[in-house]
């Protein structure tokens, strides 16, 4: 995808500088901002996409709307944990202290946000995303975003991101390392309603799970392989997953496989 990089008006020197050096390691153009519009950026060079530094942070300008790190239902959802209430992806990976997760999707790093709160600091969660605009925005979030609380915090720096193709990954895997491995591919039929998620549509990788992809996760995985799909997905089907969790009138649901009892 070509794209640039800029600022916002009046950058800070910390700013900038973090703007160039991420233009010299993508090796892509760094825009100053001067005056200039992101529509004027974008049609003097002819891209759709522009990554800004901000002093609030990282976020991507798409013709889509912008897209940049929060911690969405993440904060909502760990907040219902504490109080005891049922979260449907930790049931469906039965996920525990100090297991190991592998997300092999990490997008805004949501799920993996939740996830690493249960696993705690004696365990895991590794997130891999292809799209390299979305890890940059999720590395850069989990690393310098601070949640309300110091769990939630916690559980941002102990995730792991990695930008990578998930089966180029799990091929250079041992046998049985993660306790749990995990996949949200962009869904078939996109839920029109999550206007929050059009400019990841844009920016993500859109091929669905491949059966040589979960050939891989069921060597990686010590004990379950989870899916998120949309309620009554026909590739629950198609990739042999015939158990399932979720809510009875939620527009999601989690194919469970079990791999090892």
């Amino acid at each position: 995808m070509n794209f640039v990089i800029t600022t916002g008006y009046h950058p800070t020197a910390a700013v900038e500088q973090a703007a160039r050096e991420t233009a010299g390691q993508l090796q892509v153009e760094f825009i100053p901002r001067d005056r200039n519009s992101l529509a004027a950026i974008q049609k003097s060079f002819q891209v759709n996409v522009i990554l800004i530094f901000s002093k609030q942070g990282p976020f991507i300008y798409t013709p889509d709307g912008n897209y940049f790190f929060h911690l969405s239902m993440a904060d909502l959802r760990i907040k219902n944990l504490k109080n005891g209430k049922h979260d449907h992806m930790i049931s469906a990976m039965q996920l525990q202290s100090g297991m190991a997760v592998l997300d092999c999707t990490l997008g805004l790093a949501t799920d993996a946000i939740v996830a690493s709160f249960i696993t705690g600091p004696s365990g895991k969660v590794t997130g891999l995303e292809n799209s390299l605009l979305i890890e940059l925005i999720a590395r850069i979030g989990l690393t310098e975003f601070i949640g309300e609380s110091p769990d939630i915090t916690e559980a941002l720096r102990n995730i792991e991101v990695v930008q990578a193709d998930a089966e180029e990954y799990l091929r250079s895997l041992p046998d049985e390392c993660y306790d749990i491995v995990y996949f949200d591919p962009m869904f078939r039929k996109p839920i029109e309603s999550s206007s929050n998620l059009k400019p990841i549509r844009l920016l993500a990788d859109k091929r669905p799970l491949s059966l040589a992809t979960l050939a891989e996760a069921k060597r990686v995985a010590r004990q379950r392989i989870v899916l998120k799909e949309m309620q009554g997905s026909s590739e629950f089907e198609r990739l042999g997953f015939s158990q399932f969790a979720g809510g009875k009138y939620s527009s999601v649901q989690y194919g469970i496989m079990e791999v090892r009892q």
